[in-house]
């Protein structure tokens, strides 16, 4: 089809223009592409960064961007917030638990008081017994008695008594655990991160830029820093510029005076926005990394990670993520928005390209937060959605078509799977985009599909007319097959006929009025929303679900330039996953692209993918409430770890003396228990990290379990979230 270039990939052309430098404000100037409209630009911000909140700081107080960046951010496993993070010392297996430890220093202590008040008063149980050792050194004459001395010597008893009952309640440990700790608290500043000594390690002084000779353009961009002209979106964008001088992509001349030239707005996105409207979540776009909860102080959760913050980034997003729970879970408002609006920000910073798709109002982000916004079957939509991906190819279109058309039913279609589907499209699209120059738009090709005789004529005579004989072999062929036992042609004529609605009459028109938006835009710092058409149009929804995400895969996998990391948020993925988007995502992972996947349930998923749905994800996350049978695959794919268990047996005691007999009749009168004895065996047991009864009934509302592994293939335990902290 023609799109004019509009959101072509670049290389599709024969002789491909080099990418110009994209100018700081003023709309989009993507390569091969007529700027499309854009939302007017937000103003440019005053203020630092507004979600970030130093370690410590008051509540309600905001850092400014010099402290947000010396703040520490120190090597943590993949998943942990590591903004402001301090590493655990290691596990004490003999540490004794808080309770346990205050009631004990607490019952010393009384202890110690009630010792001495024994001691020292005029009318005590011991009287002046106590200091009998003063009265015998007085009267061999080695010490002269007096007040001072009488003070002395009660002190040194006293001390002996705290020493003993300190060690018996383990005063030091709760000195050291508990006071320590919140006298630093009160001595520090809260308010920033001390200055480092050296101007080389300090972050706000762009020491890399420093190191490279560019000493102008970091003294301009310190400046800005110190002048509160600067934004976390704008220092990830530069840093993101000097990134691409470092691979030999842009020169250090040019860069500098891009700086010197511009500031902060240095290198600006296409669309001239340099921060979102309004942010809900806490991002930290140093680490690249979105918070979305805190590790649960649980005893199911691995020791280094209790009360630790969790968060997500593109080297996790890298793998994919599955998240299934019910409905009301919290899936989109405490996942998918905070997910897609980090990457919004991140593609503002020209380092991620971003495609959500969910159901209108479902609350991804406003227009504004993003460059295109698609809104299937409403008039006002600017966009269209493009029916065929982009391409030029026949074959390549059928097959992505095929795969949203009959994708769920390759189970029923003789083969197992769409290729004929595949064929039969094809056999249809060349010969129509050699006649015609450009693909058919719905309403032509159900016609083609249902095998009018009027269309056909009307396409064999184009062909003639053009001297396509070669398509027109490809065009008999499909006739010949039309009726025949086992074509796929009226099975796909019923499918297109869920888009041939008045609704969408305006909408996958390859010569309509609308820009076609095409995913071969992947290789720009985009951010797409494509709406669809829940309400009445349930089918058709989970058809353009599978078209995208079937578009998504092969369009990330096939670009020429991979630095900028692409991804998929399918707010609801429901049928959607089959065998080839099961291996379109498998693929994402070396394509420096990824997928964010929700499930109302497994159930929605058929039974033979569902396994390897859960194998092909890095990234998985069950949420409060999922059922049993749900449950068992996540226990099932997260496996066994060996613990200690503790099996105590109680004995009773038999007595033989009479004195003894009679003490345990009483104690067994009293405590109505018999007198028993308890023993207790340790020892290395293999059981299920998490088991399915344990996700359906122990997971507390508000809460998932996660787990997450990296590109680097490092992975995480599954830990409890708090989503709401």
């Amino acid at each position: 089809m023609d799109t004019e270039g509009t959101f072509d990939s670049r290389g599709t052309h024969r002789n491909p223009p080099p990418l110009p430098t994209p100018p700081v404000a003023g709309p989009p100037s993507y390569p091969h592409q007529a700027p499309p409209p854009q939302p007017p630009a937000p103003p440019q911000p005053s203020a630092p960064p507004r979600p970030q909140s130093v370690p410590g700081a008051r509540p309600g107080t905001r850092p400014s961007l010099t402290d947000w960046l010396r703040t520490p951010r120190p090597e943590a496993a993949p998943g942990v917030w590591t903004y402001g993070h301090k590493p655990k010392p290691p596990e004490d297996p003999d540490r004794i638990p808080t309770r346990r430890l205050l009631t004990g220093a607490l019952i010393a202590l009384l202890f110690t008081w009630l010792l001495w008040s024994l001691l020292t008063a005029d009318r005590g149980y011991l009287g002046t017994y106590w200091l009998l050792p003063l009265k015998l050194a007085k009267s061999e004459g080695w010490l002269d008695i007096n007040e001072q001395v009488v003070s002395w010597y009660k002190a040194l008893w006293f001390l002996i008594i705290a020493a003993v009952f300190s060690r018996v309640g383990h005063w030091g440990e709760v000195w050291g655990r508990y006071v320590v700790p919140l006298f630093r608290r009160t001595w520090d500043d809260p308010g920033s991160p001390p200055a480092p000594t050296n101007p080389q390690a300090d972050p706000a002084q762009w020491p890399e830029l420093r190191a490279a000779g560019a000493h102008s353009a970091a003294d301009r961009l310190a400046e800005e820093v110190r002048a509160g002209r600067m934004n976390d979106v704008d220092h990830a964008r530069i840093q993101w510029g000097w990134q691409v001088v470092r691979a030999g992509r842009d020169s250090l001349a040019a860069f500098t005076d891009t700086v010197l030239r511009h500031g902060a707005a240095a290198h600006g996105h296409p669309s001239g926005a340099r921060d979102l409207p309004a942010r809900t979540a806490e991002h930290d776009l140093v680490a690249h990394q979105v918070r979305i909860g805190t590790a649960a102080d649980d005893l199911r959760n691995p020791y280094q990670h209790r009360g630790v913050g969790l968060a997500l980034d593109p080297d996790v997003l890298g793998t994919s993520l599955l998240a299934v729970g019910p409905a009301g879970a919290g899936k989109t408002g405490r996942l998918v928005r905070p997910v897609v609006e980090a990457l919004c920000l991140q593609a503002l910073a020209r380092q991620v390209a971003v495609v959500a798709v969910g159901a209108a109002g479902s609350g991804l982000g406003a227009d504004e937060a993003f460059d295109v916004v698609v809104k299937i079957g409403r008039p006002e939509s600017a966009y269209d959605l493009d029916l065929y991906g982009g391409t030029n190819d026949p074959d390549e279109a059928a097959g992505v078509l095929a795969e949203a058309l009959i994708g769920d039913m390759t189970a029923s279609l003789p083969g197992g799977d769409s290729r004929r589907a595949a064929t039969a499209l094809a056999q249809l699209l060349g010969p129509y985009r050699a006649a015609h120059g450009r693909f058919p738009s719905v309403p032509e090709l159900r016609e083609l599909l249902d095998g009018s005789k009027a269309a056909v004529g009307a396409l064999r005579e184009a062909l003639d007319a053009a001297g396509q004989s070669a398509q027109a072999r490809e065009l008999d062929a499909r006739v010949r097959q039309a009726g025949t036992p086992g074509d796929v042609g009226a099975l796909l004529a019923d499918r297109i006929a869920l888009l041939d609605r008045p609704v969408f009459a305006e909408f996958f028109n390859t010569g309509g009025d609308r820009r076609p938006f095409s995913l071969r835009a992947l290789e720009h710092p985009l951010r797409v929303r494509i709406d669809l058409p829940e309400r009445g149009h349930v089918e058709a929804s989970r058809m353009l679900a599978r078209l995208v995400l079937a578009q998504f895969t092969e369009c990330a996998v096939g670009r020429a330039d991979r630095s900028l990391f692409a991804c998929l948020v399918l707010d609801d993925a429901s049928h959607t996953i089959t065998p080839e988007a099961l291996r379109g995502i498998q693929r994402l992972r070396s394509a420096n692209a990824g997928a964010v996947l929700t499930l109302r349930t497994l159930d929605d998923v058929p039974d033979a993918l569902r396994s390897a749905l859960l194998g092909a994800v890095g990234c998985r996350m069950a949420y409060a409430g999922v059922t049993t049978w749900d449950g068992a695959r996540f226990a099932e794919v997260w496996g066994t770890e060996w613990v200690e268990a503790r099996d105590v047996t109680d004995r009773q005691i038999i007595a033989e003396e009479p004195f003894t007999k009679v003490l345990h009749f009483i104690r067994k009168v009293v405590t109505g228990k018999a007198v028993t004895t308890q023993s207790v065996t340790v020892r290395k047991v293999e059981r299920e990290r998490w088991s399915a009864s344990e996700l359906a009934h122990a997971v507390p509302a508000g809460h998932a379990v996660l787990s997450v592994a990296s590109v680097r293939g490092e992975s995480g335990p599954p830990v409890l979230v708090d989503l709401r902290a």
